[in-house]
Parts: structure tokens; C-alpha cells; sequence
């Protein structure tokens, strides 16, 4: 493998990584490039804008959730085919998991990925500085090539003058410098960036500007010509045919395929691509519906997975729907497997916020002022559709909700290290709901995908 390669990295979040990666990604994709999108960490917010700058999925890279040895795999399997790849950071370059040295930083992803760093510089406060903070990040790590810089914020041609002059020996060439633009902010909210999916014709518009401004300011040639130094890759680009079945045929390879329904639309866009893609390898067929707006589950459904996103935002229209929410009632009772994460298992309580929800769960949801964040190790405490008691794992939470203990059911994680904590259900009347705060990629554990399509089958 030797896709054309590169990371676009920041001393620090708010530095500017999305907007000059997002841009990038649009303004080579409008030239006529296919373009490999990715996100280095667990973010599913951004993967989405890289998606319609790309027309291609977004794929996240987080060594801490798949392990290092899965980085490369995984991003040859996704840039397979493509003329180029742009991978975006998380926070600043060398910041990872705490207190676990650089695993799942970006600056570990691009030596992973042996791909050079383009360093997007917040100038907006500085001139002859800037040459002291480029030279320390890139002489921080001599394993890590950081070749290039974007200089972002800039606020006028004498203002870029003197950036220039600083950095001219420096060793890292400028490639491109983008001046203040407040209107080209994308919107946030409590949880970050406002997903692509909630503001599709404004998010493809802020796309579209967030290429011209790259496409003027920066050094497109210089770019591409970097990511074409990138050396070849020498790893077999992961499958997920060969990681969910092994030697083993698909669980539905002699018979039907089970039809497994996925939540989508506006209110749930958090998932990773690479999990229809096991569904469908263990044999399975998935189907998104949207449970703002369909009345019934589709047609055939033989398991329901609702994954992360904002039902906090959208909780008297999802309220509003009741035949969904009758529907999956009477499919859980039915004995259908369910694996919910966070805004999904939110969805399968009784009340969130005041506003009826499912009633699949007993607890009580609500919003609060308080983000809880960070990667959790974890173990399945009794056995589920997803995981026999015993499999560890390694998640990841971020919400701003809790829910109130429901009496009677098993937890579905024991957290551990340095939480040792319960959290999550596993119950339903047949023990056929797994429900969590927890996000957990799935490519870091396959075999959850086929043993989620053999309870389907069952």
C-alpha cells in the first residue's frame, strides 16, 4: 500500500484542524481526486463533514479503542483504491489517552501511518513566536515528520509578512495561510460541532466555503507533493469478512439474511461505518430507519441497533412518534436483540427530559450541566447479545445526561481502571437488551458483530 498521504495536526484544539482539513478534502475532491477521509480519535461530529466533502465515509483512526496494530489496517482498508488520504488530529499533536504517554495521539496515528504532519498554526496572537512554537513541535518527537504549516487567523498581508519572514529558518516550510473568518464558523453546541445531518444544506454550503478558502490561501501543489513523499505502507488492509468470520462461513450463509434495523437521521449519527460492515460480513442485512420520521420498524426486522447522537435535541418530535415507540416495545417484548449505546439507550428509557420515550428501559433520563468524558476499560459483566461475561473492552463516553438506576436487570460493563464502576443494562424479558453510556468500536472486538447476527438468526 502507498496511498498519497497526510495528517493535519494543531498545537492545540481550536487551532483551526478541521477547517483546514475539511477544506482540503473538498478542494481536492473538487479537482477530481477521490479522497480517503479520516479522524484520528473517537469523534463521530466531524467524521460527518468529511463525508460530504468527500462523498465518502468517514473513518475514524483511535488507537486507544482498536489498539495500535489496527491503525494501519484499518486505514488501508479505507484508502484502498484512492489518490489520496487526509487524516485529521484530535487535540494538540502529542496529546492522547491520559496518563497513557502518546497512545491515541495524533502525532502516534501519523508515525503508525509513517505519514507526514502538516502543523495548522492559531496566529492570531503572535508573529515572531510562531518560529519557536513550530520548531518545538517538530523537533519534539525526530521520529515525526512534521513538513509543513498552515498558518490560520491570520489578520492581514503584513501580518502573514512577518509569520513568513519568522519561520523562513525555521526548516518547515508555510504552506498556506488562511485569514480570520468568523463567518465560516461552523455551529456548536453542548457537545461540539452541530452534526452535518441536523443542517445538510447549510453544511454543504460551509463545505463549500471551507474549500475555496483553503484552495486560495494554501499551496495545493506543495500539499499534494508532500503527501506523495509518504513511503509505501507495508500492512494487509483490514476485512472485516476475514475479522468477524475467520475460518468460520457467515452466520447466515446456508438461509435468510437477517435484516438488522440501524438508527439514522438527525437524531442518531453517531456510528462507525466499520460496523454495518461486520453486520453485513457475519451475514446479516442492514437498514437504516429514522425514528423521527418512519412509524414502523422496516419491514422484516430481526434486530435493532440505535447507536449515539442527540435525542436531548429532538425529544418532543422522537416523544411525538408513538407508533415507533409501541413498535419497539412489542419488538423487545417479541424477544428481539437490541444493542443501544448512550443516545440509544436514552431513547429505550421511560422519560427523557420530561418527554415519554420507549419505556424498554425503567429509568428516568435527563440533561445536566456536567460533560462526562474519556476512554473507559471495561468488562462484560454477564453474558448479552453482544459479549459473553467475561470480554473486555475499551470504550469511550461523551454526554451530558445521566439516567437513574433501573432495579433488576445486570449491568451491562463493569469500568475499571480507575472508575470500578457498573454501568449500563443488559435485560429485556429475555435478556435481550444491551444498553450503555459506552461506545465501543467494534472492530476491536469483531466477534460482537456475529454473535449480535446469531441471536438475529435465532
Amino acid at each position: 500500500m502507498n496511498p498519497p498521504r497526510l495528517v493535519v495536526a494543531a498545537p492545540s484544539s481550536g487551532s483551526g484542524k478541521t477547517t483546514v482539513a475539511t477544506g482540503m478534502m473538498a478542494a481536492f475532491t473538487e479537482a477530481g481526486m477521490t479522497v480517503s477521509p479520516h479522524k484520528t480519535g473517537p469523534d463521530y461530529i466531524d467524521p460527518g463533514y468529511h463525508a460530504l466533502a468527500t462523498g465518502r465515509p468517514g473513518r475514524n483512526l483511535d488507537a486507544y479503542l482498536c489498539g495500535p496494530e489496527r491503525i494501519a489496517p484499518l486505514f488501508a482498508h479505507a484508502a484502498a483504491g484512492t489518490q489520496l488520504a487526509v487524516v485529521e488530529g484530535v487535540m494538540g499533536l502529542y496529546d492522547g489517552a491520559a496518563g497513557s504517554g502518546e497512545l491515541a495521539s495524533t502525532a502516534q496515528v501519523a508515525k503508525l501511518l509513517k505519514a507526514p504532519v502538516v502543523l495548522v498554526v492559531d496566529a492570531s496572537s503572535q508573529s515572531r513566536s510562531v518560529a519557536a512554537l513550530v520548531h518545538g513541535f517538530a523537533s519534539w518527537d525526530p521520529e515525526l515528520r512534521v513538513a509543513g504549516v498552515v498558518l490560520n487567523k491570520v489578520a492581514s498581508s503584513r501580518h502573514e509578512a512577518l509569520l513568513r519572514e519568522a519561520l523562513e529558518g525555521s526548516g518547515v516550510p508555510v504552506m498556506g495561510a488562511l485569514r480570520r473568518d468568523a463567518g465560516a464558523d461552523t455551529p456548536s453546541r453542548h457537545l461540539g460541532l452541530v452534526p452535518a445531518a441536523e443542517r445538510q444544506a447549510e453544511a454543504v454550503e460551509s463545505v463549500a466555503t471551507l474549500a475555496a478558502r483553503v484552495r486560495e490561501g494554501c499551496d495545493m501543489q506543495a500539499l499534494l507533493a508532500l503527501a506523495r513523499s509518504a513511503p509505501p505502507l507495508p500492512v494487509t488492509p483490514w476485512e472485516a469478512a476475514v475479522e468477524v468470520s475467520g475460518r468460520s462461513a457467515p452466520v447466515a450463509a446456508h438461509g435468510e439474511r437477517p435484516r438488522i434495523a440501524v438508527a439514522g437521521g438527525a437524531a442518531f449519527t453517531f456510528s462507525y461505518a466499520e460496523h454495518a460492515e461486520l453486520l453485513e460480513a457475519a451475514g446479516a442485512e442492514t437498514v437504516v430507519f429514522d425514528p423521527l420520521r418512519d412509524e414502523s420498524l422496516p419491514e422484516g426486522t430481526r434486530g435493532l441497533v440505535v447507536g449515539g447522537g442527540f435525542p436531548e435535541v429532538y425529544g418532543p418530535q422522537l416523544s411525538a412518534n408513538k407508533p415507533l415507540r409501541q413498535a419497539v416495545r412489542e419488538f423487545v417484548a417479541a424477544g428481539g436483540p437490541v444493542a443501544a449505546e448512550c443516545a440509544g439507550m436514552l431513547y429505550l428509557s421511560r422519560e427523557l427530559d420530561g418527554e415519554e420515550m420507549c419505556g424498554v428501559l425503567d429509568g428516568v433520563a435527563r440533561m445536566t450541566g456536567r460533560l462526562t468524558l474519556g476512554y473507559r476499560d471495561a468488562v462484560a459483566v454477564d453474558d448479552s447479545v453482544l459479549a459473553p461475561a467475561g470480554l473486555r473492552v475499551r470504550g469511550h463516553e461523551f454526554h451530558r445526561t445521566t439516567l437513574s438506576p433501573q432495579a433488576g436487570d445486570a449491568p451491562a460493563w463493569g469500568l475499571v481502571r480507575p472508575e470500578r464502576r457498573k454501568e449500563g443494562f443488559v435485560g429485556g424479558p429475555t435478556r435481550n437488551v444491551h444498553a450503555s453510556y459506552l461506545h465501543v468500536h467494534w472492530a476491536s472486538a469483531p466477534m460482537m458483530a456475529r454473535r449480535f447476527v446469531e441471536r438475529c438468526v435465532a
